[in-house]
């Protein structure tokens, strides 16, 4: 945003409305109207924090510690670097981080406050493009069930594209209005985040359109929709679970009161857990309740909102419904998986995968495990991770097997270069200096971390990169 950004005047008498007594409207103003501090979370399913850091050195990035993250860092990288977007350099094309406004982070870190969410079944509920699914995901280390939804079908191909960057092998989307949930899906999910659909308010320092058709009407109509998705949260919700409910907006329209119509419809049933612990410093941000309301002159970030609630008892569900249809997959033989096996393991030293293979027509899918409750429920959109198109003569393994296994695999990997890394992402084979004299396929490293596939051929290794994620602008390099 800059200080010729429009904010109509109805939107700052609005504000003034709601504003803390210890805040200036002058000070948010002043905030809305300067650069937003870029910030980037570590994929620790990819690379360990201390890479990060190191990484950070090396490239002579300046990064501060988010402090209700522990992966998330802001970061300033020199003015030579600003030419070559974070989204192009090695670290981000390898899947190693995730660009990530900093206030975003705080959903998920009160999602898993206190509490282990590995080996869960967890939802949520509008997912793209991904930050807090993978968020999710790496708070799972890639054990239980994450379901993914989201309701616009362009954004379901980047959430699944995201996914598969990063190396995540438990999810399954699905492409729902989100109050279907707690129709189909009762009792369901340990935990939910519902990052619910918003006015945006909070965005306005990276979007100077979001306020461009504000008003408190449509704030209205948007909590309705907002009231709607939270209790199909309920409904879908275990007893004894725990429930996030954020936006990226600061009108209590849409946070506070839709808090409070989930406690009023489920009195007695539902309870606040206070946030004020969340992380040293979050008692500037909490409201009376105990919920956390971000004011981006406060921490120098995005504006948001951040509740958390546990399910005491149930209250059953009187629209009830169930899905229809066959579902798709069979399970993969004995004797096939054996076989498959066999190869994984002549090849790369793999002899096992975390999950269940599943087989549709030809393709051979890893399906997280535990999924069997929840897969008669609703169509999915996509399963966990296709790992192998089925051939008459054996298998041929897919992009993502390497993005999500390559950490498992004991030879047949190697580690490119800058200038090969280049080559890779535009589609083209590697050219090698000596033959290495190997066979079959090798997974390609970046980063020290799987970025796909390519297959041995004498002086070069055959790109088997998909075309759908060849990139022909600038990468990595901005000399």
């Amino acid at each position: 945003m800059t200080p010729n950004t429009y904010i109509p005047d109805t939107f700052i008498e609005d504000v003034k409305s709601y504003l803390p007594a210890h805040l200036t409207l002058d000070d948010y103003i002043k905030t809305c109207q300067s650069p937003l501090r870029p910030a980037v979370r570590v994929n620790t399913q990819k690379m360990t924090i201390d890479q990060f850091k190191k990484y950070a050195e090396i490239n002579n990035w300046q990064i501060e510690q988010v402090p209700w993250c522990d992966a998330g860092f802001w970061v300033s990288r020199p003015d030579e670097q600003q030419a070559l977007s974070i989204g192009n350099t090695d670290i981000h094309l390898s899947g190693a981080i995730y660009s990530q406004e900093a206030s975003s982070m705080m959903p998920v870190s009160a999602l898993t406050f206190n509490q282990d969410i590995t080996d869960c079944h967890v939802l949520d509920m509008a997912a793209a493009p991904g930050s807090k699914t993978s968020q999710i995901a790496n708070a799972q280390s890639n054990t239980g069930v994450l379901v993914a939804n989201e309701y616009s079908s362009s954004r379901l191909k980047s959430l699944s594209a995201n996914m598969q960057r990063l190396g995540i092998a438990n999810v399954a989307l699905s492409h729902f209005d989100a109050s279907i949930f707690g129709d189909y899906m009762e009792t369901c999910f340990d935990h939910i985040l519902l990052d619910a659909p918003c006015s945006g308010e909070g965005t306005i320092r990276k979007d100077p359109d979001a306020l461009k058709n504000w008003s408190v009407e449509s704030n209205q109509d948007i909590a309705n929709v907002q009231k709607s998705l939270i209790e199909s949260a309920f409904y879908a919700l275990k007893p004894g679970g725990t429930l996030v409910y954020s936006t990226c907006t600061l009108t209590p329209l849409e946070n506070q009161d839709v808090c409070r119509h989930l406690l009023n419809t489920f009195a007695d049933c539902i309870t606040i857990e206070p946030l004020d612990n969340l992380f040293p410093g979050a008692e500037k941000i909490v409201t009376d309740e105990g919920y956390l309301h971000v004011w981006p002159q406060i921490f120098d970030t995005e504006g948001f909102f951040v509740a958390k609630f546990k399910k005491q008892a149930h209250v059953a569900n009187p629209n009830i419904k169930t899905k229809k249809g066959r579902f798709p997959f069979v399970a993969y033989s004995k004797k096939q998986t054996e076989l498959f096996f066999r190869e994984l393991d002549s090849q790369f030293g793999i002899r096992s995968l975390p999950g269940s293979l599943m087989m549709r027509d030809k393709e051979l899918w890893l399906f997280p495990d535990c999924f069997d409750a929840l897969s008669e429920k609703i169509k999915y959109s996509r399963i966990g991770i296709q790992v192998a198109t089925i051939h008459k003569n054996g298998f041929r393994l897919c992009h993502e097997f390497a993005t999500c296994f390559a950490h498992l695999a004991q030879k047949n990997t190697y580690q490119l270069s800058i200038s090969e890394a280049m080559s890779y992402f535009k589609g083209q084979d590697i050219k090698l200096s000596i033959n290495p004299n190997s066979k079959g396929e090798v997974i390609l490293m970046l980063c020290e971390t799987g970025i796909g596939l390519g297959k041995w051929q004498q002086s070069k290794i055959k790109n088997n990169l998909p075309r759908s994620l060849i990139k022909n602008n600038q990468l990595i390099t901005w000399e």
